[in-house]
């Protein structure tokens, strides 16, 4: 499965700010925003909900990266998710999004028909790599309903 294709796909808000993937892995992926005048705030930088998408876009492909192979059974949900801007964020940003948890663990609880829960942490960084927000996403995998 094309992971970055799929999002983009399934997520059109993404698409519209035109994010895009340096790469994705098992549990981790990076997203890129390019700097567009469009998606600035009133002091010239991406604006809060730009680098919130971002993040979270990171994290649905690293969570889909560990357990795509699981939606035939489950559907995923993000259930929260915290950000903190710790500098003002200028011009192009990354976001780089690492799975929390133990991917045999994650699929066990599914197994014994549990809905488990699982966090995505996300650092968005800009050009000259300093760290500008701090994203943490909560993730459930539902199961299908039977019937």
């Amino acid at each position: 499965m094309d992971i970055g294709a799929f999002m983009l796909d399934s997520v059109p808000f993404a698409r519209l700010l035109g994010i895009t993937f340096d790469s994705i892995g098992t549990g981790e992926a990076v997203a890129r925003l390019a700097d567009r005048g469009d998606l600035h705030n009133h002091v010239g930088g991406p604006h809060a909900g730009a680098l919130f998408t971002l993040a979270e876009t990171a994290s649905g492909a690293a969570m889909l990266s560990a357990f795509g192979d699981q939606l035939s059974r489950a559907v995923p949900l993000a259930t929260e998710a915290r950000i903190g801007y710790r500098k003002l964020a200028m011009g192009e940003v990354t976001a780089a999004a690492t799975l929390r948890a133990e991917r045999e663990a994650v699929v066990a609880r599914l197994d014994a028909g549990e809905r488990p829960e699982f966090e995505v942490a996300v650092e968005i960084r800009n050009a000259e790599d300093v760290v500008v927000s701090e994203m943490t996403v909560c993730w459930t995998l539902r199961p299908n309903r039977k019937g």
